[in-house]
């Protein structure tokens, strides 16, 4: 091979690193442009997601609830990581269209045709799952969690008092009180919202992986045993120690689950009506027909 021939072959790659560069450079500028403007406004933001535990505390009897911070700089963190998280939830879109940009000359116009409504649903399964993690999920995780640091104490003084409520909600000794920390208080929140988002895009994954025949309906439902496991075993990972929310992230899931193989089934179908229309297979022959024998 000539020299010549080196450089030929080198330009194209060299042209894709630069428009590599130029895509990265301006996803991140997107970035730290929508992290300045979140937080701005990041006071607002963390009063909305401390709304859950704000309910919580005043139908638990706390008038005025109170949130606190132990270090000089812990707060200022604390507004720095909703900034992040917010300045990448805002510039998703322009991230995506610089992605797009950058894929979407190597693919053929069907293959753009399939894969830009997968841009578009991701992000609004996201955010359908951070706002279910945000209205349902997180309330009733902090009513646990609150509302069980007074049931021991209350059950308690029933007891000791004979069965007599009006007796047992007064003072009878040591007080234990929530001081809850803004930063811990905000963990939970977000590790909902992000785990909540994240599983709202199985369907997207998996009806990917059926067009790209990573995946086949069949295959999904004789795994469902092991799916069920799978999922289990991430809500006891990703949601705080407590039944119910547990069984909240599992349905849920579960149930995305189901929709990616019906989707999925879909894709199969549409696949071969057109292989048909092309005559690859014929009016007999089923796509992944291997795979689609029941045990």
């Amino acid at each position: 091979m000539s020299d010549s021939d080196i450089d030929d072959s080198s330009a194209p790659l060299i042209e894709h690193l630069a428009e590599l560069r130029t895509r990265i450079i301006r996803a991140a500028l997107a970035f730290i442009i929508a992290m300045v403007i979140c937080f701005a406004v990041a006071g607002p933001i963390l009063d909305f997601l401390l709304i859950p535990i704000e309910k919580t505390m005043r139908s638990l009897g706390n008038p005025n609830p109170v949130m606190q911070y132990t270090a000089p700089q812990e707060y200022f963190f604390t507004l720095i990581r909703i900034s992040m998280v917010g300045g990448l939830a805002l510039a998703f879109p322009v991230i995506a269209y610089q992605l797009w940009r950058f894929v979407a000359p190597g693919l053929y116009k069907n293959e753009k045709n399939a894969f830009l409504p997968f841009l578009i649903a991701s992000p609004v399964l996201f955010i359908m799952g951070a706002a279910f993690a945000q209205f349902v999920v997180v309330p009733l995780a902090m009513t646990f969690f609150l509302g069980f640091a007074d049931l021991p104490s209350f059950v308690g003084a029933l007891v000791t008092n004979g069965g007599d409520v009006t007796t047992a909600t007064k003072d009878t000794g040591i007080d234990i009180v929530f001081n809850g920390k803004v930063n811990e208080s905000l963990d939970i929140t977000l590790k909902m919202i992000v785990a909540f988002g994240l599983c709202f895009q199985l369907p997207v994954l998996l009806t990917l992986m059926g067009k790209a025949g990573l995946a086949s309906a069949h295959g999904l439902r004789s795994t469902r045993k092991y799916a069920v496991v799978g999922i289990l075993t991430v809500a006891a990972l990703v949601t705080p120690p407590d039944v119910t929310t547990q069984l909240i992230l599992f349905t849920v899931v579960y149930g995305l689950y189901e929709i990616s193989i019906f989707l999925v089934a879909r894709v199969e179908k549409k696949r071969t009506a057109e292989l048909r229309a092309a005559g690859v297979l014929d009016e007999d022959e089923e796509l992944f027909s291997e795979f689609d024998k029941e045990d």
